[in-house]
């Protein structure tokens, strides 16, 4: 039995150019998941996979009209026109251990070549003891050309060899296990307080700045505040409602400034 399914959300598979994988699951201060989830919404991308895996945390959610949902970590897509198609992998949660998530991210980097995708963009949070004025956004990545790409024009830390520790996660390894796939890749790491409960919205926006630019989507950054208090809600309700579980789940504890 396979541990991660991908099930299709359209009739029809769309025929991407070339998509960028930009992925946003939740991790600390949710920046990543926060930043990921306001762009879907502004460019009305569309879903294209549920990722499913007897896996995830062993609960469900109980939604506004008292019914019940499971943990749900899904794809998007965007076509667009003179521009290279964008892929969005956002989710409640992310895989539990290590053994899921090197077979979660196996799993998206098979869709990413049965797609014809060249590039990835992680995205997720440095922890701090307290919580940062103006955060910086730190860029790493698994290629020097890529990374220079992504730098030029914007205002990002390059430094960052002992700045965090590992980084753990889909974060992390997407572009671990993506390179020798011929999958370049990238990732924004965005400075935030470190508490678990914490949700670090002016993370997201310098992060969102930075995409914004990057990826031409041409959204208004006007509407940062109004729509990311919205998502805000929904995001710290659901990150509560998992975390008893998730610990409970965890077999080991890692001591780092990163985790993705």
């Amino acid at each position: 039995m396979e541990t991660w399914k991908a099930i299709p959300l359209t009739k029809t598979l769309p025929k991407l150019k070339n998509p960028i994988l930009v992925e946003g699951l939740p991790g600390i201060g949710n920046v990543g998941k926060v930043a990921v989830d306001f762009i879907i919404e502004e460019l009305k991308a569309k879903k294209l996979y549920s990722l499913f895996s007897y896996t995830l945390p062993h609960s469900v959610f109980v939604n506004e009209e008292n019914l019940v949902e499971l943990p749900s970590i899904e794809m998007y897509y965007k076509e667009r026109k003179g521009k290279p198609d964008l892929l969005f992998l956002t989710g409640d949660v992310q895989p539990i251990d290590e053994k899921s998530s090197y077979a979660f991210c196996d799993k998206i980097l098979e869709i990413m070549a049965e797609l014809s995708g060249k590039e990835i963009i992680t995205t997720g949070g440095i922890g701090l003891q307290e919580i940062p004025e103006n955060p910086r956004i730190f860029i790493t990545g698994n290629d020097q050309k890529t990374i220079k790409k992504y730098a030029q024009g914007v205002q990002v830390e390059k430094k960052i060899h002992g700045v965090v520790g590992p980084i753990i996660g889909v974060t992390g390894l997407l572009l671990g296990l993506g390179k020798p796939k011929g999958i370049n890749g990238i990732s924004l790491l965005a400075e935030t307080f470190g508490h678990p409960m914490y949700l670090g919205i002016k993370g997201a926006k310098a992060m969102l700045r930075i995409l914004n630019k990057k990826l031409s989507l041409n959204i208004d950054l006007n509407k940062l505040t109004k729509e990311i208090e919205k998502l805000e809600r929904e995001t710290i309700k659901r990150t509560k409602e998992l975390s008893t579980v998730t610990k409970q789940l965890s077999k080991r504890k890692v001591e780092t400034s990163y985790i993705g």
